[in-house]
């Protein structure tokens, strides 16, 4: 880095690209790849999106990971957000379920009730 001006350079095109991350108006899904997360099984449910999504080839859907969603016991957890809805967590989470919520929740935006913590709480 040589000068002040670079620098400035340098964050305009990282404030760029984190504004292009925020604004995507697509669908959302989120694994929660904390330890504890990973360590019930979340890298498998990480790359089973990713593969579903790619071979149905979807294009406003980005998957994302994050830390611990913070319900340890419930893990693997994914949050599904898509525009103008409630988010949607899903507990419990395997590759196997990944396929129906690809196919229900994310292209039909039916969320799979069954696997969600609310469904979880009324046990």
């Amino acid at each position: 880095m040589k000068s002040l001006s670079e620098l400035e350079e340098i964050r305009k095109r990282a404030l760029e690209a984190v504004n292009l991350r925020k604004d995507r108006n697509g669908t959302r899904v989120v694994v929660g790849m904390g330890t504890c997360g990973i360590a019930a099984g979340a890298r498998p449910v990480l790359l089973s999106f990713i593969e579903e999504i790619k071979k149905r080839n979807l294009q406003d859907v980005i998957v994302t990971q994050t830390g611990c969603i913070g319900v340890c016991r419930l893990e693997p957890m994914v949050e599904v957000y898509r525009p103008g809805e409630e988010k949607v967590t899903y507990i419990k989470m395997t590759p196997d379920k990944v396929k129906r919520i690809v196919a229900e929740h994310i292209v039909n935006g039916r969320p799979v009730t069954e696997f969600t913590i609310g469904a979880e709480e009324k046990q």
